[in-house]
């Protein structure tokens, strides 16, 4: 940022802090948390702090007034210890990441860039752990939002809910969902019956929502002398969730199942024989409708189904019993917008760019060097390109936290 965009973000951040931060999203346990927050100049990480109360955060914020605020899901008897080992952890809760950073959306390709550090080389979509070109793992990424990202972050929300109620048997007094400022959802399950949960435990829980390792055969699908049985829609658990993947996925487009590996013939008949496939579904299943569909097809069918129904989530943040995640409340600085926790049961109907505004009075000059169409609120902003706009502050900090404008003078 130009000296003169970094004074006005911080300022607003500043203003934020001091007029409008709430604790009503507090983490339980606050004095047994780490916080760390990311400056803005420096780039660089403040952590081993702790507070015994909301005020103490207050000032702390106002102080450095960071572009990002971060606290443990662990529970420590001294969280403001400088080394790890002298922390004395005490639990922690388990913490799922629902990002478009992680998942292969249809807009990826249209919005997100990243560049490697190394040799310039540029891709688009979901960014690389390492470039494919030189192997640096020095990689800048530039990704925007849209209704579609968030739309499809939602969904991968929704099917991890379904699972920790339905399959693990949590409550929604248990758990508490956000959306993460950007292009994602956090989930919070802050239960004492999670909190003893080492590393091992908590990535058996993730292979179970991600599908991974999943034995077709003991949830219900196998193959016996030429006849091929498999589960039925309304069976619980992932048997029922792998039938209800191929289902949706017979009843897509015959590209693809084209994309699976089958061959033309066997896509031509199941699509030929699509109505009888999905009638099928009322008594015995698809299984055997179609003659000439065999186990092989078959297995490549209920494996797409598998990543269907499972949920993208970042598999390192629920793992680490040492995480730093996002504060409630406080601003995201690559987009102005809060972490804000979404009312229980109203997930589908919650609009980000509504309830995560944290700026809705004034206007702000800036000079926009290149954006798609955006919204905040209800109003729809750009595209621009080269161009001085007057702008609501919420809309133009959104600008500025994502590096396309700066502030005219």
């Amino acid at each position: 940022m130009q000296p003169q965009t970094l004074k006005f973000v911080q300022s607003k951040f500043l203003e934020y802090y001091q007029n409008s931060f709430r604790e009503d999203a507090l983490p339980v346990s606050l004095e047994k948390r780490e916080f760390g927050a990311l400056l803005f100049k420096e780039k660089t990480m403040v952590r081993h702090r702790s507070f015994l109360q909301f005020g103490q955060l207050r000032e702390f914020l106002c102080e450095l007034v960071p572009s990002d605020v971060y606290y443990s899901s662990a529970y420590y008897d001294n969280p403001a210890a400088d080394e790890m080992g002298k922390k004395g952890w005490a639990g922690a809760d388990l913490v799922f990441d629902i990002d478009a950073d992680h998942i292969q959306t249809p807009c990826g390709k249209e919005h997100d860039t990243w560049i490697c550090g190394n040799c310039d080389f540029v891709g688009k979509g979901v960014t690389p752990k390492e470039c494919p070109s030189c192997g640096s793992q020095k990689i800048e990424t530039k990704t925007w939002i849209c209704e579609v990202c968030l739309e499809t972050t939602k969904r991968e929300t929704e099917k991890l809910l379904d699972m920790l109620m339905n399959d693990f048997g949590f409550s929604t007094d248990e758990m508490r969902v956000y959306f993460s400022g950007h292009r994602g959802y956090h989930v919070h399950i802050q239960a004492e019956t999670v909190r003893c949960f080492d590393q091992a435990a908590r990535k058996e829980i993730v292979d179970y929502i991600v599908g991974t390792g999943l034995d077709f055969d003991s949830h219900g699908f196998r193959s016996a002398g030429g006849v091929i049985s498999g589960p039925a829609l309304e069976s619980s658990g992932w048997s029922g969730r792998i039938a209800r993947g191929v289902y949706d996925l017979l009843n897509s487009s015959p590209q693809e199942l084209e994309n699976l590996g089958l061959s033309k013939k066997v896509v031509k008949m199941l699509d030929e024989h699509k109505n009888k496939v999905l009638e099928s579904w009322k008594t015995t299943g698809p299984w055997n409708t179609v003659k000439g569909v065999g186990e092989a097809s078959w297995k490549k069918i209920v494996q797409r189904g598998v990543e269907l129904q499972s949920a993208k989530i970042d598999t390192v943040v629920t793992t680490d019993v040492h995480r730093l995640i996002r504060l409630a409340n406080t601003l995201h600085g690559k987009t102005a917008l809060k972490k804000t926790i979404v009312p229980h049961g109203k997930l589908e109907e919650f609009d980000p760019l509504k309830s995560a505004v944290a700026f809705e009075r004034d206007m702000a000059k800036v000079f926009v060097h290149e954006s798609p169409r955006f919204r905040i609120g209800d109003e729809f902003y750009g595209p621009f390109k080269e161009r001085k706009e007057e702008l609501p502050t919420a809309a133009a900090l959104f600008l500025l936290c994502k590096g396309v404008a700066e502030v005219v003078v």
